[in-house]
This record gives structure tokens, C-alpha cells and sequence, in this order.
């Protein structure tokens, strides 16, 4: 049997959100961080896999062990270490969460790693597959392999409240990031500006109950009949509203404390459109609409051009987190969340 001495539970987040993840772990955990690695945090195991599952910046939890010995070689002669793993996470979800699974690791071809994918069919009546329930790597970790397992068979940063994945959707720990920056506990009202999916709606909606109003707005058929699918389901129908209107006109919704917005850009934006010229008047309309010591949050690739025109604004930046985003391409975009103050914040 595994000794569950050694075992430690793996945080992963998006590049960059390594300082607000930290905030949340401190601020609603007792955990004690034991170790870190690129874009992960260590903690002691603990059988209670749903005291990880509060954390909304967290994408993906695993059950970890390590050992100088655990190469794949070792391991295929030694299944019970990884028996025993999937065990333990298995004991901690829904007798058919898991029907699928997949293995990373390097030489994923070789003899020693089609052994234990055998000996997994066979032992766990599960069947390989891409997109997997079980999601299992062995890596090498500086003079350590480190065996893991995915506590659970969706990613933590895939919400329940989502009908669909929708293209280009915001993922909502990027979503409750930026609402955290904009320090929605010390505001009442809320508006999201090209909302899109309504994510950063929801994740405000669920988190910030001293929120009085959240109002959205979209020119997107498709997208807001989605959001009001998704409001919905999130059990918001009553606190979180959308409405269809386009920036340009300057709808008059009258003023906010907070005003956030996953900025259009590429595909996203109307054919034809200018993307200068839309961020332009997004930033007109939220100094008309920001009240004095409210905050602006913005997410956006295209933070090069945003910059520029907003430096010519009232607005102040207060702060900013650069995050390597991994596209659907396996390769890194550089995007920014930006939080600007207008007069003197709260």
C-alpha cells in the first residue's frame, strides 16, 4: 500500500495568477504550501479532496507521490504505486466518473508505458482516450519522478454553471481574478461590458454577495442567449441580469462602481470593425459610467493598443497581471488583466 505520508495534493493555475492564487489559499485555507513548482503549488494530502475544490483560481488538482525510483521502468514493474493512486481519487468521486483514460509522459510508445496502459485497461475497465476522465502523468521533477492524478474528471476551472463551452470563452479562473483585483467586496453595483458568455457576471454573481446589481450587455444574439442559459443554471436569474445593446450607442444604464470586460479582439470583433476606434469608445463610455473611486477591470491580447488609448483617459492604472494564455494550438498568447482607478478608490 502506498504510505499516504508522502503523498502531497498539486495546485496547478494559468501562468501568471501565481500571486493571486496565493491570495486565495491564504485567505480561505489552512493549507500549508510544502513545495512549488512552474505554475503549481504543493500542499500536504488530505483526505477531504473537497476542501481544494473551494479554491476558484486553481484550473487542475492532482494526488502526487515522488520517489527518485518512480520512472517509468520502475512503475510498469511496480503497478501497484499507481493502482493505489487511482484508487485514492477514485474513492473520492461518483462510482462512474471516470471511463476513460490517458497517460503523459515521455516515450509514451515504449514498452515499459503500453505495459501500465495494459494492466490500467485491464485492471480498471476503462478505455484510452484524448480528451480522458482519468488524466494520470509521470514526469521527471529535478532528481525525482512524480506520478500524478487528476483528483477529479473535469478541470477544476470548468464551472459547473456552463451549458456549453463557447469559443473564445473567458475561463473563469482568469474571470474571478479580475473581479478579485477590482476588490468587489468594498462595491455594490457591477457592469460587464461585452459579456459575452456572462463568466465574469457568474463568477461575481457567485462570489460577492454584498452585490446589489450585475448587469451585462452583448450585441450578440448567440452569446446572450447563452449567458441567460448559464445565469440560470448558476441560480443568479434574479440577481444577474444581460441586455442586448451595443457600446457604440452608449446605452445609458445608468452609473456603476465597477465596470469589467473580456475585450473583443481578431475573430471576435464585427467584420469590418476597428479595433482602435471600439476601444476607444469602450473607454469613453466607462469614464461616463465608472462612479468616482469605481474601478475599471479589462482582459485583452491587444493590451498594446488599449494602453496607448487609455493613457490618454482619466483613468489611472492601479494594477496589472501578465498571463501567458495556452491556446487550442498548444502555444503561449501573452494577455493582460488590467485594473484602472477613476478618482480616489474606496
Amino acid at each position: 500500500m502506498t504510505d499516504k505520508e508522502n503523498l502531497k495534493l498539486k495546485l496547478a493555475y494559468v501562468p501568471g495568477l501565481r500571486g493571486v492564487v496565493l491570495s486565495e489559499i491564504k485567505n480561505k485555507t489552512n493549507f500549508e504550501i510544502v513545495g512549488e513548482d512552474k505554475d503549481a503549488f504543493y500542499i500536504e494530502y488530505m483526505d477531504n479532496f473537497e476542501e481544494v475544490k473551494i479554491l476558484k483560481t486553481v484550473s487542475r488538482a492532482y494526488l502526487v507521490d515522488r520517489s527518485a525510483n518512480y520512472n517509468p521502468f520502475y512503475i510498469s514493474n511496480h503497478k501497484s504505486i499507481l493502482s493505489d493512486l487511482i484508487k485514492i481519487v477514485k474513492s473520492h468521486n461518483e462510482a462512474n466518473s471516470f471511463k476513460s483514460f490517458k497517460i503523459n509522459c515521455a516515450g509514451s510508445d515504449s514498452k515499459e508505458i503500453l505495459e501500465i496502459k495494459e494492466y490500467i485497461r485491464h485492471e480498471f475497465a476503462v478505455g484510452e482516450k484524448d480528451e480522458a476522465d482519468l488524466k494520470i502523468y509521470i514526469a521527471k521533477k529535478d532528481e525525482a519522478w512524480e506520478v500524478g492524478i487528476q483528483i477529479t474528471s473535469r478541470p477544476l476551472s470548468l464551472r459547473e454553471y456552463k451549458v456549453r463551452n463557447m469559443s473564445g470563452a473567458m475561463d473563469p479562473t482568469i474571470a474571478y481574478s479580475l473581479n478579485y483585483l477590482c476588490e468587489l467586496e468594498k462595491y455594490e453595483t457591477y457592469l460587464n461590458v461585452f459579456s459575452g458568455s456572462a463568466t465574469l457576471m457568474i463568477e461575481a454573481g457567485l462570489n460577492y454577495d454584498n452585490l446589489e446589481k450585475i448587469i451585462g450587455f452583448d450585441n450578440n444574439k448567440e452569446h446572450l442567449s447563452l449567458s441567460v442559459q448559464n445565469i440560470k443554471k448558476a441560480g443568479l436569474i434574479k440577481k444577474a441580469n444581460v441586455k442586448e445593446f451595443d457600446v457604440k450607442d452608449q446605452p445609458d444604464l445608468g452609473s456603476f462602481d465597477v465596470i469589467t470586460s473580456d475585450l473583443p479582439f481578431g475573430m471576435s470583433i464585427s467584420k469590418g470593425e476597428d479595433l482602435e476606434s471600439l476601444y476607444k469608445t469602450f473607454i469613453e463610455y466607462c469614464e461616463k459610467h465608472l462612479n468616482e473611486g469605481g474601478r475599471l477591470g479589462v482582459y485583452t491580447s491587444q493590451f498594446k493598443i488599449f494602453e496607448s488609448l487609455i493613457s490618454r483617459s482619466n483613468f489611472k492604472l492601479e494594477k496589472e497581471v501578465k498571463i501567458d494564455l495556452i491556446t487550442n494550438e498548444n502555444e503561449y498568447l501573452p494577455v493582460k488583466i488590467m485594473v484602472f482607478g477613476l478618482g480616489n478608490l474606496k
